[in-house]
């Protein structure tokens, strides 16, 4: 055993085994691949905003002569010298890179000017690199300008035979105005770009004041400007991420409804958000479209040409234009959001950078190449100057320098002499000699003497630039407005300074509507216009078609942009707005309340609120939701325990078995309280006597039911003595009494008689609280609707049986009625009425 050990000891001394532990090993391993990648592949640095393969790409090209002014070369020339000059890496990953550098919706200000087909915003791939060519844009030029000058510092390439640019001595903030992205190992990087012109102005700002704040940068730099367009929406995102680095930007497409001759709406959409792909964009649309997801598109056309982008929506007829293009912004990549994560390299070390950050370390980049420029065009102005003034002593001994080379064997022999003879340097002595003859007529001598006299000039003002900090910054500042003044442009992204500027309702007309809910949960919501006003006692218009065994049962007349809270009879509370629910014509049958909100199979919504807003505290504490049910329970809850639904919904009052709710309204908490049974009962009471309670508690007696199998029909809440209450019963009739006629009583008595039921009367099926300026909406269980001046029908006392409000065919019953603004002209229904004109204006007026 100790042979063996002393064997061991002896191998690893000799050098030839080494024992390592793995882990270390791999945890070695891991941090140079990492930081590699990091370094020399994925991250950008900060001062030119250009990766290795980028820099690599645009300094091989202006290498190889490909510049602006000159001729376009293939492709394949150009990624083949930079691969075998400085990039040892597959051509794909430089053929890509420089595609990408030419791609107008890829780069704010494309840095390659390429020629052939270089893909396309669908995501067609380029052709291959020996079909397409290239050179570099003025753009690029002015990245690479003075890199001659000794204005950065070269590294050896690959295999040490060349040098390369460790970093461009670039005159535009590129990492801000072209932005960058890239996934190293264990970080990544994604920057929006600007716009030039905005940076160039925040950076002058800058140089002027240091001490800046970003707050006063985003005075000049407003926020990112993609090659695309689109709308920036919301601000919050764009200053967050200039603040910090970070931040969400939300992006949504430029879209306009229009109007075409035939009269239908198409939204028409000319910018797409960043690095969206037009072509998936619109296959996705078509698939939400066909899986019911999203309602309201007929037909996507894509129309972009050569000429510009255009993506057209056709929308139906009985969709609304709004509502669409809320949900392709909801649903598609018409919003996407660019989540911005400033990462790049300073002095080899990533960094996260705000935008006081990026600006800082070009403008100390370029104070360094303007330095550096300077010191190279000073040494090679003292060099000129040098020869000049060995020449200028020439020509002013111009016999003895003549007699002097000519008595000389050898250029040597005369290099030597003329050095001796008038104290020159070697490199005075040798361009003395090397001068042509005709430098010696008079007009060259004179020329010789100007330019040195220009170089004196040139050389003075240069060491100045040295001396003085402040002149070299007026330097790049001179020199980043020219750069605006060649390259600027207007801004292409349109921001929108608050996400609150552009809310839903912005796009949804505030209109008047009527929401309908069958008896089986279809919804619609309707323009209040579509229903037209008929005389009383008429056969009505068709208001729904539904399906066998379904009927309207709410009708609910709301302006576009209120919240409703829709309350199901077990007690639950659902929350929408008037606006998301899908808009469907006076004879649709709707769409099921399941599919818009997260309402149970086996419930159904039976009342609703109507609520303006949900946002104000005060309004919320000053208005309560009083609820009742079917077996003469009553509850009070203030609204602000219903400003905050979840989708599922929550619990509004705790409903007992055998027992549903049937009723909900908003009070101010001084209203009186009427609540009717289906035996033609009713009761007053002050809704003081009632004290409010939580969401989860039953409630309190309203009213005693006569008997065993009545009901409660309804509730109102009354705060006006001009109002009138109305009854309607099953077999169509009906009657407004005073609510003085109905004496206050105290909560949970048996009530009295509001409507004397009969068999020709049917039992009650509705209470409502009117006034002469309402119509009033009766729908039926077939689905004929009729609207009425609630003006027509004249008050009565409490115990009459009323008068007939519809004639009702065959066993067909009342199924709700509601109330609704009056019209002010009115107008003959579409709708004739058949054959029993005598016997439908004939009104019952007979009283008990």
């Amino acid at each position: 055993m100790a042979e063996e050990t002393e064997n061991e000891n002896n191998l690893s001394a000799n050098g030839r085994i080494i024992p390592i532990n793995i882990e270390d090993q791999m945890k070695a391993a891991y941090i140079d691949y990492s930081m590699s990648v990091i370094v020399s592949r994925a991250l950008p640095d900060a001062r030119d905003g250009l990766k290795p393969v980028h820099r690599r790409v645009l300094y091989g090209m202006l290498d190889l002569g490909v510049t602006s002014g000159k001729p376009y070369k293939k492709s394949a020339r150009i990624v083949g010298d930079v691969l075998g000059k400085y990039h040892p890496h597959g051509d794909s990953s430089v053929y890509d890179a420089m595609v990408r550098l030419a791609q107008d919706w890829s780069m704010r200000y494309p840095l390659v000017d390429g020629q052939g087909n270089y893909g396309s915003i669908d995501g067609d791939p380029p052709a291959a690199m020996r079909y397409t060519e290239a050179r570099l844009k003025k753009f690029a030029e002015e990245m690479l300008s003075d890199i001659n000058k000794d204005t950065v510092d070269f590294k050896l390439n690959f295999d040490d035979s060349l040098e390369e640019p460790t970093v461009l001595p670039t005159r535009i903030p590129n990492l801000l105005v072209n932005g960058a992205s890239g996934i190293a190992v264990g970080m990544a990087t994604n920057m929006a770009p600007h716009n030039l012109s905005e940076v160039v102005d925040g950076t002058v700002a800058f140089i002027d004041n240091r001490e800046i704040e970003i707050s006063e940068l985003m005075q000049y730099i407003k926020g990112p400007d993609f090659p695309t367009g689109g709308i920036i929406y919301g601000y919050n995102g764009v200053k967050e991420a200039c603040e910090t680095g970070r931040g969400r930007v939300v992006m949504r497409a430029k879209a306009e409804i229009e109007t075409t001759k035939s009269g239908r709406e198409c939204i028409i959409v000319t910018e797409i958000p960043y690095q969206v792909n037009k072509a998936d964009m619109i296959k996705r649309t078509a698939e939400l479209v066909n899986e019911k997801k999203i309602e309201g598109i007929s037909e996507i056309r894509d129309e972009s040409d050569r000429e510009g982008f255009r993506v057209v929506y056709d929308i139906k007829r009985d969709a609304n234009a709004n509502v669409v293009l809320n949900n392709l912004y909801k649903y598609t990549a018409l919003q996407t959001s660019f989540s911005v994560n400033n990462i790049a390299l300073v002095k080899g070390r990533p960094m996260m950078m705000n935008l006081k950050d990026m600006i800082h370390e070009f403008v100390e980049h370029r104070h360094e190449v303007v330095i550096r420029r300077t010191k190279f065009e000073l040494a090679e102005a003292e060099k000129r100057a040098h020869i000049l003034e060995g020449y200028l002593i020439a020509l002013d001994h111009l016999d003895e320098v003549i007699k002097l080379i000519r008595a000389s064997e050898t250029p040597e022999d005369a290099r030597t002499g003329l050095m001796e003879r008038f104290a020159l340097s070697d490199l005075q002595a040798r361009a003395i000699l090397d001068m042509t003859l005709r430098r010696l007529t008079g007009l060259e001598r004179d020329k010789i003497k100007e330019e040195y006299n220009e170089l004196m000039k040139t050389i003075e003002y240069l060491k100045e630039v040295l001396s003085d900090e402040g002149l070299r910054m007026k330097i790049i500042k001179d020199e980043l407005l020219e750069i605006k003044d060649k390259y600027g442009d207007e801004r292409r992204s349109i921001i929108v300074h608050s996400a609150e500027d552009m809310r839903m309702e912005d796009f949804i007309d505030d209109e008047e509507i009527v929401i309908t809910i069958s008896h089986n949960s279809y919804v619609k919501r309707t323009p209040l216009s579509e229903y037209k006003r008929q005389g009383r006692g008429g056969r009505g218009s068709i208001g729904t078609n539904t399906r066998e065994e379904d009927f309207t049962e709410h009708i609910i007349t709301a302006s576009a942009h209120n919240y409703m809270l829709f309350f199901t009879e077990a007690g639950r509370c659902f929350w929408l707005r008037a606006f998301e629910i899908p808009e469907g014509s006076r004879t649709s049958r709707g769409r099921a309340l399941q599919n818009i909100i997260n309402i149970p199979k086996d419930e159904k919504i039976k009342a609703y609120i109507k609520v303006i807003n949900l946002k104000d505290q005060e309004y919320l504490e000053n208005n309560f939701i009083i609820m009742c049910t079917k077996k003469g329970t009553i509850k009070k809850t203030s609204l602000e325990a219903y400003s905050r639904p979840r989708a599922n919904g929550i619990n509004a009052i705790n409903i007992n078995e055998g027992d549903q709710l049937i009723e909900a309204c908003l009070t101010d908490g001084s209203s009186e309280i009427v609540m009717a049974l289906r035996s033609g009962r009713a009761i007053r009471f002050n809704e003081s006597t009632v004290r409010p309670m939580g969401r989860t508690a039953t409630g309190v007696r309203g009213i005693t039911l006569a008997h065993e199998k009545d009901e409660v029909v309804g509730m109102i809440s009354v705060n006006n003595p001009e109002v009138t209450v109305l009854v309607v019963s099953e077999k169509g009739y009906g009657k407004r009494t005073d609510i003085e006629d109905y004496r206050v009583t105290n909560r949970g008595g048996k009530g009295v008689k509001t409507i004397n039921v009969t068999d020709k009367t049917g039992e009650l099926v509705a209470i409502k609280d009117v006034t002469d300026s309402e119509d009033l909406m009766i729908i039926n269980k077939s689905g004929i609707v009729i609207r009425i001046g609630v003006a027509d029908l004249r008050v009565m006392g409490r115990a009459t049986q009323g008068v007939r409000l519809i004639n009702l065919k065959d066993n067909d019953e009342i199924a709700s009625i509601t109330k609704v603004e009056r019209e002010e002209d009115e107008e003959i229904t579409d709708i004739e009425t058949e054959g029993e004109d005598s016997e439908n204006t004939n009104i019952d007026t007979t009283e008990e």
